[in-house]
Formats: structure tokens, sequence, C-alpha cells
């Protein structure tokens, strides 16, 4: 299921970048080839082998295009099982290649967590817990449209009935949102845009609260708050702490103080 949790979040390194996009209220979508694994949106899929009465469906499909027809489509009249296998085989393994490399060079990805109180995720992107967690609810967009990252030990087999006979290209999509297990306790979710590099401004609305780091410096801590409070006053503002009982962190009201008019 891709069910959406109410909210979702996304840790943030202590950058002029990341107080850039707070101001403007606006998320990077970033090339693939910039991930830090370099499996990540780049895996190689395999074929699942259709089973022969896939291998029909296939055939019917592709006598059906304008393209196959005539002396073309009296070749895959004729084929043999066998040689229709290799074909298809062949033709999917390239297209999947293709659109791969494709997503690859022109999309953009943004990712996003189920959890703000992650050690590991404060750790590795949330500037060693000198950073901030912003909180998204997801009745807004981008956010309404975010796909879960799935976890797996092997690479994924793509169905070409699936994909081509029945014109569902989620399979691919999804080769996009595949991660090993390795990297399961992220608990990712991501929203893709067609365009890398571009810079989405969302609704204020969307921005539900800021939790700040362990590590945060007090002045960085109050640099956000200004902010919030200059333009977006209703998102709420908390501190975090090391729990004393687990390692995860936990959270409490900021404080922040206004200074005085003169």
């Amino acid at each position: 299921m891709n069910s959406l949790p109410d909210t979702i979040f996304k840790y943030e390194s202590f950058t002029l970048q990341s107080i850039r996009n707070v101001k403007r209220q606006s998320l990077y979508f970033c090339s693939p080839k910039n991930f830090n694994d370099p499996y990540d949106c780049a895996i190689t899929a395999s074929i699942a082998e259709p089973t022969h009465e896939g291998l029909d469906k296939l055939r019917e499909h592709y006598l059906a295009l304008p393209e196959t027809q005539g002396k073309m489509g009296n070749m895959l009249s004729n084929f043999t099982e066998e040689q229709l296998l290799c074909s298809i085989l062949k033709a999917g393994k390239i297209s999947v290649d293709q659109a791969r490399d494709k997503f690859m060079l022109e999309n953009g990805v943004t990712c996003f967590t189920e959890s703000n109180d992650n050690f590991l995720m404060w750790s590795h992107y949330g500037g060693q817990h000198c950073g901030f967690c912003l909180e998204f609810r997801t009745d807004c967009e981008p956010f309404n449209t975010l796909r879960r990252v799935k976890y797996v030990d092997v690479m994924p087999k793509i169905d070409l009935v699936e994909l081509i006979a029945d014109g569902n290209p989620d399979q691919v999509v999804d080769l996009f949102c595949t991660k090993s297990k390795a990297w399961e306790y992220e608990q990712e979710w991501r929203a893709i845009h067609t365009t890398a590099g571009t810079v989405y401004t969302y609704d204020p609305k969307a921005l539900k609260a800021i939790y700040f780091g362990t590590e945060c410096a007090l002045q960085d801590i109050d640099l956000i708050c200004c902010i919030m409070h200059a333009q977006n006053p209703e998102v709420e503002l908390y501190t975090g702490s090391r729990s004393n009982a687990e390692f995860r962190v936990e959270f409490s009201p900021a404080i922040y103080r206004p200074p005085a008019k003169k």
C-alpha cells in the first residue's frame, strides 16, 4: 500500500542553502546522480520470463500496433515461441534500461522520512544533530504525491505483460523508489519532478512544524524562529534533547522571544 502518513519529515543540515529554502518556503529537486548510494535510482532490473499465455498476449499487442503491420507483422506472426521470447526479452531489457537512464538524466527527486526522532537520520542528514527537521502536511502539494521507498534484498524483476500489454508503467517508476534493505532505517518517501534542479515553492500552510537537533546552536535556533515569527507564525517550533531511556530524540516547545522594539 502507498498510504500516506498525515505528516512527513525532512532533515536538514544547518547551511546557508537550507536557510534560504526555509525563508523562501521551497524544496530542491536534485538529480539522483548526486545521491550518496550509487545504486539509488540506477539499479539494473531484470526481466521476468513471460508465461505461454503472457507471450501470446504480447504477440497480440504488437500485432495490433500500426508500425507492425505488413511484412513485420507477418514475421511476428510466424515467430516460434522461442524466437518471440528471445525478441521480447531483448527489447524489454533495452526499453527498461533506456527509461532508467532517461530518468537519471532528466528527473529530480527530493526525499522525506516518517520519523523525526531517529538517531541515525539526525546524524546522517541532520548535520550530526546540529541541524533541523521540517514537518509537512501530506494533504498539500507536492507532499500528496509522495511514493514510499521499497527496501529489497535482490534486484526487482519487470513483468513485461503488465508493462507493455497492460500499459501499466508503475513497475518502471518503482525502480526509482527501490533501495537495498541496508537503508531500511530511513523509512523514506520520495517526490519526483520531471526536471532535475527544480526549486519548488510550497504552500506556507504545508509546513506544520520545525524541530531542532540536540546540538543545534542557540543562535541558529533563534535565526529560524525569527524567520518563522515574521512570515509564518503558525509553524510550531521544538527543541530536541536526548532521551534518557531510549536511543531517540525528545522534543519540547522552543522558547523564542522577539527582540524588543526600540
